[in-house]
C-alpha cells in the first residue's frame, strides 16, 4: 500500500525512480540486495518495505525479526556501501501508548508488540548500520491497495445492523498518498543537504497491516502539544533536517 504510493510520487517527481517488490528484491536476501543497490548506484534508498501484519508477528517471530529488523538492516548497509542516504519507515508501535499525549522523537520507545519490538530493533540497527539515515515513524496507515481501518468498516457498515469498534485507542491516522508526498518532501530535502541534484530512488514495496496484536492505547504523533507548551510551532524542518544530517556527519567523523 505505501509502497506503491511512494513509488508513484516519486516517479511522477523523479522520472528515473526505480521500484521492487519483495518478490523482486528481498530485504532478508542481503547478498541478492547488496547487488541490485550496487548495480543501480541510487542517490538514495527509500525503504518501504516491512512484515505489518502485527497479530501474524506474534505468531511467527522470526519472519518479523528477519523482515523488519535484519531486513532494515541489510537495506541501510546496501545504501552506506553504495555511498547514499537512506530514508526508513518505521511505526508508531515503537511506543506503548501510556503517554497520554503525542509521542515526539525524543521519547523513549518501549513497544510492547513483537511488531513494535522488530519494528524498533529495525530502527536501531539502521541508525548503526549508516550515519547517512532518516527514520520516519508513522501510524494508521490507509489507502487503495490492502486492506485497512478505514476500508473495513465502510465495508461492514454497508451491511448494515450494529457496528462494534474499538474506542478505547488513539493514534493519527495518515493517508498513504500524503504520507507519500511528505517522504518526496524528505527525500528532496536529504538530497539537497547531500549536494545532489540528479536523482534515482530506490522505494521498497511495503506489506499489509494486520490488527490483532498488542496495541499501544495512544500512539499520536503530533507536534502541535509542542507548539502550545512554548507558544509558537517548529523550526522549518529544511533548517531541522540539515542540522540533524551536519551532525550526523560530525559525530561519523569523530567531530
Amino acid at each position: 500500500m505505501l509502497g506503491r504510493a511512494v513509488t508513484e510520487t516519486l516517479e511522477r517527481a523523479f522520472p528515473g525512480t526505480v521500484s521492487a517488490t519483495r518478490w523482486e528484491v528481498d530485504v532478508t536476501d542481503r547478498f541478492r540486495l547488496d547487488a541490485e543497490v550496487e548495480r543501480l548506484r541510487p542517490d538514495l534508498v527509500v525503504n518501504c518495505a516491512a512484515y505489518t501484519d502485527v497479530d501474524g508477528c506474534e505468531i511467527d517471530r522470526d519472519r518479523a525479526r528477519r523482515v523488519n529488523a535484519e531486513g532494515a538492516e541489510n537495506a541501510a548497509r546496501a545504501a552506506a556501501a553504495a555511498g547514499c542516504p537512506i530514508v526508513h519507515v518505521s511505526t508508531d508501535f515503537v511506543f506503548d501508548g501510556r503517554k497520554g499525549a503525542p509521542y515526539s522523537e525524543d521519547d523513549p520507545p518501549s513497544p510492547l508488540s513483537e511488531y513494535g519490538r522488530s519494528k524498533y530493533d529495525g530502527e536501531r540497527r539502521v541508525a548503526a548500520a549508516t550515519p547517512e539515515h532518516l527514520i520516519v515513524r508513522t501510524s494508521w496507515l490507509y489507502g487503495p491497495g490492502r486492506g485497512n481501518f478505514v476500508d473495513s468498516i465502510r465495508a461492514r457498515a454497508r451491511n448494515g445492523g450494529t457496528l462494534r469498534v474499538v474506542d478505547d485507542q488513539f493514534g493519527s491516522p495518515t493517508y498513504v498518498a500524503d504520507l507519500a508526498r511528505a517522504l518526496h518532501h524528505l527525500a528532496q530535502a536529504v538530497l539537497s543537504v547531500s549536494g545532489m541534484s540528479h536523482v534515482r530512488l530506490e522505494p521498497i514495496r511495503t506489506d499489509e497491516a494486520g490488527r490483532i496484536a498488542i496495541r499501544p492505547a495512544y500512539a499520536a504523533l503530533d507536534t502541535s502539544r509542542y507548539a502550545s507548551l512554548i507558544g509558537e510551532g517548529p523550526r522549518p524542518w529544511e533548517v531541522a533536517l540539515r542540522d540533524y544530517l551536519d551532525a550526523d556527519r560530525s559525530r561519523a567523523g569523530g567531530g
